[in-house]
Order: C-alpha cells, then structure tokens, then sequence
C-alpha cells in the first residue's frame, strides 16, 4: 500500500514536470539573491510605528514609549482600541488611575520627572506632573510636558491612552 502511495506520487511529479513549461523565467535579469534582498526588507514593527497620544480633554499629548517589555505590553493593550481612565491626584505630583489589567512589571528604582507615564503595581497607571523616587515601571515620557499640571487640572480627570 505505501509502495503505490509513493508511485502515485511520482506519476504526478512526473506529469507535473513534463508540461514544457519552466519554473524560472529565463528572461529575468537579476539572479535570485538579488531578488530576495529586495523582498526580504524588514517592516517596522509596532512599537517602531506608533507613539503613545494621551489626550485629556481638549488637550492632545505625545508620548514616546519605553523600549521595555511592559511598554510592549501596553501597545498591545492600546492596538485594541483607546483606554479611557478615571485618574485622581495622587501626593501632589501625579495623577493615577486603574489600568483595568495587569501587565508585567520592568521595575526600576527612578526618580520620576514631569511627563513620565509610570505603571504601579501592574495594575495602576500614573502621569507624573511632579517628582518622586521610588521603584517603578516607566511605559513612556510626554514629549512636551509643558503646562502638563494645568492641563491635568484639579481633582478627578478622564484620560484617554491611544496609539499616535
């Protein structure tokens, strides 16, 4: 049985090769490795693509995301759509707000400066409008964290984490 499986096989092998017609194209000028490398070129990735674009009311930040596996994490989350967190100061320096999941933690010891975007505990997201030391996960820093505690305001604020 396995003897005619094979047969088969070579009988259409065979009459896959006798139709005259070759596979590679004579006519071509350029050999194959030449070709391949000008297929083989690299996509950017993700997170080489996109920016993170914080929004807070009328206010629209751009942030540039770490290059760590927790900020990788995050792109994922955000690639699903935009996330809209309830964010309340925190100590005078920050605001901060459940990320809703967890992600995985690149904890450092870091002194924050304004404009830092800070996952605590996995599960907390925090922008940093003041300064503090302490072991965190750092996702992006604000391009442009002028005015940011005037733009965060007082109390309670919707904050809308997208992909740029």
């Amino acid at each position: 049985m396995v003897r005619l499986f094979y047969m088969l096989l070579a009988v259409l092998g065979l009459s896959a090769c006798g139709s005259g017609e070759s596979l590679v194209d004579p006519s071509a000028s350029l050999p194959p490795t030449v070709v391949a490398e000008q297929t083989a070129d690299p996509q950017p990735s993700a997170e080489e693509e996109s920016a993170l674009k914080i929004t807070v009311g009328d206010h629209e930040l751009l942030a540039t995301f770490e290059d760590n596996r927790s900020a990788e994490e995050f792109q994922e989350l955000l690639s699903q759509g935009p996330l809209t967190i309830e964010m309340e100061d925190y100590g005078g320096f920050e605001k901060v707000g459940p990320l809703g999941t967890t992600l995985a933690r690149s904890d450092q010891q870091i002194t924050t400066q304004p404009g830092d975007v800070i996952l605590y505990q996995g599960n907390q997201i925090t922008i940093y409008y003041g300064t503090n030391t302490w072991s965190f996960t750092r996702l992006a820093r604000i391009d442009d964290p002028s005015d940011l505690e005037a733009i965060l305001g007082e109390g309670p604020v919707q904050v809308t984490f997208s992909l740029a």
